[in-house]
């Protein structure tokens, strides 16, 4: 049995937001399966995008990405991912082909983050940067705000 990524504790809230990021996924997967209007499904992640997932990008671009540097290639490919996100959660229209998107790009770029890049990112952050990710992640998922839970 695979043993569990030993993440730093700075790092842990933004490994908790992955966590529902990949509820998400499930939850998307879990509502096609039981035919549930595309809408609905659409309501959900527009709201997770807006109320959760943007603000855990901006703060992942502001406060861990700097830590490897912009330029560097696993920093380049999660921008890269977070614009292809954006793009699909931005996207006007209830779209079966979109949200399908969103729920394989989505937990491919999780699993990259916590799997590859949070773990280069804790070989090499300083204490002063350590510092600064303590004190950076503000919790902002209510999942009780949300009523409609199709996936259920």
């Amino acid at each position: 049995m695979k043993q569990p990524i030993k993440r730093h504790p700075a790092l842990q809230p933004w490994s908790r937001d992955h966590h529902h990021g990949l509820l998400l996924g499930w939850k998307i997967k879990k509502g096609f399966s039981a035919g549930i209007d595309i809408q609905r499904i659409k309501d959900y992640t527009d709201w997770f995008w807006k109320s959760h997932l943007k603000q855990h990008f901006e703060t992942e671009d502001k406060y861990i990405f700097p830590i490897l540097g912009n330029e560097h290639p696993l920093v380049e490919r999660a921008l890269e991912e977070h614009e292809r996100l954006k793009s699909f959660f931005e996207h006007p229209k209830a779209d079966t082909e979109v949200l399908s998107e969103i729920e394989n790009l989505l937990n491919t770029h999780i699993r990259f983050e916590e799997r590859v890049l949070f773990q280069e990112i804790q070989k090499i952050a300083s204490a002063e940067e350590i510092k600064l990710l303590e004190n950076a992640h503000k919790d902002s998922l209510d999942l009780e705000s949300w009523k409609d839970e199709f996936w259920k």
